[in-house]
């Protein structure tokens, strides 16, 4: 297994990778297909090791701590040259939101339940098939709306879980090709939430272009992302938590853009029936008769190009 280590709110996994948390506009859950909103920051990581206060027991100490709030939007950006790729799993808590089944540190291939990266420069959401996403938003647990909540029926882990596997040896360069001419890609419980579902976007989960077998399941790093509420985020570090950026207003003033990836070449990983059946926070919204900031329509400029916070 090869280090994790956390720089500048970055995630670093081996020598070249690393992963990010941005905040992000959380679009209308109306029906629609929005293209992909912008990136507005990084949202901080902080590694529980750091924190002297009583942890909770499901808790160790490898494991980070990003504060969001309640209902906020995230996605997950991938940094890593493109001469040495690695394949990346992601879990909702203990889902798989590529595959929709259950949490594991084993490649799988039928169907594929992970990314290549950095082909795949980004995850905002649980795959939706037919080349779309549901939008990862931060929501209490115990309360249904987590992507958890609905496909197991069991007790909610939350957070974010990131495998990051390396390839075998011989397959990719060591170290950069001389005077190559591709350029890096660089893009870069009560209290504790986990990822709901939320409006549906345009983005393509791409398929393994260079097959399971390229990848070494042995070499590997792990981490567990816990997101926590603001009031949880005080206990555990004696701060106030970052205000966020994102209101309704939002967009006009940081005259944002949006981006429509460059991936008509590409295929699409299928979604399996388990995610496409997911109820977002809306659906649960109204099957529970709350009525809650997702009715608020924003308007979106959709020449815009997404920004990413290095």
């Amino acid at each position: 297994m090869w280090q994790l280590q956390l720089r500048n709110n970055r995630l670093h996994f081996g020598k070249y990778f690393s992963v990010s948390l941005q905040r992000t506009l959380r679009i209308p859950d109306d029906g629609r297909v929005y293209p992909l909103p912008p990136g507005l920051g990084l949202f901080p990581i902080i590694d529980v090791a750091s924190l002297a206060g009583s942890l909770p027991l499901s808790w160790h100490q490898h494991d980070f701590v990003v504060p969001v709030y309640q209902r906020e939007a995230l996605w997950i950006g991938f940094d890593g040259p493109d001469w040495r790729p690695n394949a990346v799993k992601v879990g909702a808590g203990k889902v798989n939101a590529v595959s929709g089944g259950t949490w594991d540190h084993v490649l799988h291939d039928q169907p594929q339940d992970y990314l290549v990266c950095p082909q795949q420069p980004w995850l905002d959401g649980i795959n939706a098939g037919e080349n779309l996403i549901r939008q990862f938003v931060a929501m209490p647990l115990g309360h249904g709306y987590s992507v958890e909540a609905q496909l197991t029926g069991v007790e909610e882990h939350g957070g974010i879980q990131l495998v990051v596997y390396e390839s075998k040896p011989g397959k990719f360069p060591d170290e950069p090709p001389p005077r190559s001419s591709s350029p890096s890609i660089s893009f870069a419980a009560a209290m504790e939430m986990g990822l709901g579902a939320g409006g549906r976007m345009k983005q393509k989960i791409y398929p393994d272009p260079f097959g399971l077998a390229t990848w070494d399941e042995t070499n590997y790093a792990s981490a567990f992302v816990h997101l926590v509420n603001s009031e949880h985020y005080r206990e555990l570090t004696g701060h106030e938590p970052p205000p966020t950026p994102i209101s309704a207003q939002t967009y006009s003033a940081h005259g944002l853009p949006w981006f429509d990836l460059y991936d008509e070449s590409l295929a699409d990983v299928t979604a399996p029936e388990s995610l496409t059946g997911i109820k977002s926070i809306s659906e649960i919204d109204r099957e529970k008769q709350v009525a809650g900031p997702d009715d608020e329509s924003i308007e979106i400029d959709e020449e815009q190009i997404r920004k990413i916070d290095k």
